[in-house]
């Protein structure tokens, strides 16, 4: 596939096949109707024949060259397969849209320091697991580890103590390697019920950017569990735009992290509990 993109990236060989394609011509007739001269024509050719496009016919002094319509075709199904993920991955593309807007609209707010004070989220999922699960999922470094941080970042550490004064850790970094730390203190800690935290970023001198106040519920429902999470945003820094504009995108992705981990837990649980059960 290389060699065939490679191959027609160039304008003047697209063209040339574009002439084969209506049917087999010498390389006088390319030559005139493309208006190249003689022997770039046939450099062009040559290239198109070494990756498999065309064929060439030696017709006594002439050379007569066609298609092939094979390479092409496996050119069109793997160019059809990147348009089908490029279509499945749309709301991807999206994210970063919105996310560039949400940055040019906060940064025209941010005007001084404590301008996103006050502002509040709420997110709410209802997950496939029991409320002690769901806390672990919280509470256990490990388990932490899997989903606390957007898609595209790597988490270092993180850690959420629970019980009042217990520390709260994340460090992550970029594809970059570009590092974000974040600090803070637990408030509240009622075992698979209730959570409440805050956690400060801090930019690259230390100084906090902004700190968010975190209350997270768990409820039993039949279904498993619903998590409702409210946050609050206060200590805002003028430098705190591209968080405080991907706060309701980042936490949107790293739920749906936990719930992909959680419905990952309950396969493998699952899967365990049944090769128990065939063991008996």
């Amino acid at each position: 596939m290389d060699r065939i993109a490679s191959a027609l990236g160039d304008g003047a060989r697209w063209r040339l096949v574009e002439l084969l394609a209506e049917h087999p011509r010498s390389v006088g007739e390319l030559a005139e109707l493309t208006g190249l001269r003689q022997p770039q024509t046939t450099k062009h050719l040559r290239t198109l024949a070494e990756a498999g496009l065309v064929t060439v016919f030696p017709l006594g002094q002439r050379r007569v060259y066609a298609i092939e319509t094979r390479p092409l075709e496996e050119f069109a199904r793997a160019l059809s397969a990147l348009a089908e993920s490029a279509d499945a991955h749309v709301g991807e593309r999206d994210v970063i849209a919105r996310y560039r807007a949400a940055i040019e609209a906060e940064t025209a707010a941010a005007e001084h320091n404590g301008w996103a004070d006050g502002r509040r989220f709420s997110f709410a999922r209802v997950l496939a697991a029991p409320p002690e699960i769901i806390w672990r999922y919280w509470v256990d470094p490990h388990l932490l580890g899997t989903w606390w941080a957007p898609p595209s970042m790597m988490i270092t550490d993180c850690v959420l103590e629970p019980w009042p004064q217990g520390r709260v850790v994340l460090d992550y970094r970029d594809a970059e390697g570009r590092r974000y730390h974040s600090e803070g203190r637990v408030a509240v800690a009622h075992e698979a019920e209730r959570l409440e935290f805050g956690l400060s970023v801090l930019g690259e001198a230390g100084a906090v950017l902004f700190t968010g106040r975190y209350d997270l519920v768990l409820v039993a429902t039949g279904e498993g569990t619903e998590l409702r999470l409210g946050l609050t945003i206060t200590d805002t820094d003028t430098e705190a735009v591209p968080f405080i504009a991907g706060t309701d995108t980042g936490w949107q992705q790293v739920l749906d992290e936990l719930a992909d981990a959680v419905g990952e837990h309950r396969h493998a649980r699952a899967t365990y509990d049944n090769e128990k059960d065939a063991q008996r």
